[in-house]
């Protein structure tokens, strides 16, 4: 089929997904960002999928894909460790079908939790997806249960495109879409409902620059294998695209860009601090890309599509930590101090009298690169501006304190 007839399948289809998912998810808002507005130099509209039920926009081609199936399978199953895990257990509740999840044994306990709270029975197995997937697919032959893909299927991507609709709702004018590459089911969807309603949009892809799987298929003609570096964007780290969602991203989308790990935790970082939006690394991918200066659109009205908020506890305290770093409202130093009573005050003085609040303080009188009678001393501290900063260090250096920042 020519990718011109599986788009008007998709439209076909899409439309009926909205009647059919309606009831099931939200219709979750745009916010126009003073501040990212600002700092991008468009006019910059979230779409807020993180509120979406189960935290992210997985669930619209869940809910659609099992629609399309009821009466006609006894159970559905699904491998994942994140957001379509969650997705497939709540739409199969909702349409009253079995669900068997089988999730990688490395998987979160929080996401692991959550599945089995929407109704599922979950396995785990194996160290990584690739395993999980392969026992999930045994299973759905013995079981006689439907596997339901995450991207590469055209009620999936069919489901996903519901999205589109809404955001032509609620954003009179733009003329860029920003949408994150996992699988590629979404930006499938997004790309057939927007070419086909406004086709003067552009559509933009984003993945991580350590994912760059859309990048290396559209090099190569067809999809190609990658081996995904680790990325806060977990949800995107996919190995390779699918051979029916590379057709819509070849032939509907207009560029594709690479954000890094730092552009990804920055953007994560802004939008808790500044809009009091939490958002996942996936989530906050087309963000980054525009933070970053990946997408130019400075004079234009363009939408970013915060797509899920699913994320650890511990990840939201390390993409802080570096945020609050990059930011320069935390900082850490280190150096050698006389081992004598009072010196360490002296250091802490100074600290205090440009504002700076102690978080941690580490004393070793112990470490063999000190020189004698010397102690090693790191000191994490809040500071008030980049300004502080230099102004402390040279107050230290003025007493005679060889401190570095680290």
């Amino acid at each position: 089929m020519e990718v011109s007839e599986l788009v008007k399948d998709v439209i076909s289809r899409s439309k009926k997904a909205l009647e059919v998912i309606r009831p099931y998810i939200h219709y979750t808002p745009v916010e126009k960002s003073a501040t990212f507005s600002k700092l991008v130099g468009a006019k910059v509209y979230l779409k807020l999928e993180n509120l979406q039920k189960t935290g992210a926009f997985k669930v619209r081609g869940a809910l659609f894909k099992i629609w399309s199936l009821k009466g006609k399978v006894k159970g559905v199953v699904a491998a994942s460790a994140g957001n379509h895990a969650q997705g497939v257990a709540y739409a199969a509740s909702m349409l009253g079908i079995k669900s068997l999840i089988v999730m990688p044994e490395t998987a979160s306990i929080s996401k692991v939790e959550a599945t089995k709270g929407y109704g599922a029975h979950v396995v785990l197995y194996g160290r990584i997806y690739d395993d999980a997937e392969a026992k999930a697919m045994k299973l759905a032959r013995e079981l006689g249960y439907e596997f339901i893909h995450p991207f590469n299927d055209i009620d999936i991507i069919s489901g996903q495109a519901t999205l589109a609709y809404e955001i032509l709702e609620q954003v009179r004018e733009f003329d860029t879409i920003v949408v994150q590459i996992g699988g590629g089911g979404l930006i499938s969807g997004i790309a057939s409902v927007i070419k086909t309603l406004k086709p003067h949009v552009k559509v933009i892809g984003v993945e991580p620059k350590n994912v760059p799987k859309t990048i290396e298929a559209l090099r190569h003609g067809k999809p190609w294998k990658i081996t995904p570096k680790p990325t806060i964007a977990d949800g995107l780290a996919t190995k390779e695209i699918g051979d029916l969602t590379f057709r819509f991203i070849e032939e509907l989308v207009d560029d594709v860009v690479l954000v890094d790990e730092d552009d990804i935790a920055k953007a994560i970082y802004l939008l808790l601090e500044r809009s009091k939006v939490l958002s996942e690394g996936a989530g906050a991918a087309g963000l980054a890309a525009l933070l970053s200066g990946k997408v130019k659109v400075r004079g234009g009205n363009v939408v970013a599509i915060i797509s899920g908020g699913n994320i650890d506890l511990n990840v939201i305290y390390r993409v802080l930590l570096r945020g609050l770093t990059t930011q320069v409202r935390i900082a850490r130093i280190e150096g050698y101090i006389p081992d004598t009573p009072g010196e360490l005050r002296r250091v802490l003085e100074v600290i205090a009298k440009h504002r700076g609040n102690i978080l941690d303080i580490y004393h070793d009188r112990a470490d063999t690169h000190s020189p004698a009678w010397h102690a090693k001393v790191s000191i994490l501290f809040e500071i008030p501006s980049k300004e502080a900063l230099n102004k402390i260090m040279e107050d230290l250096d003025k007493l005679g304190y060889k401190f570095v920042k680290v």
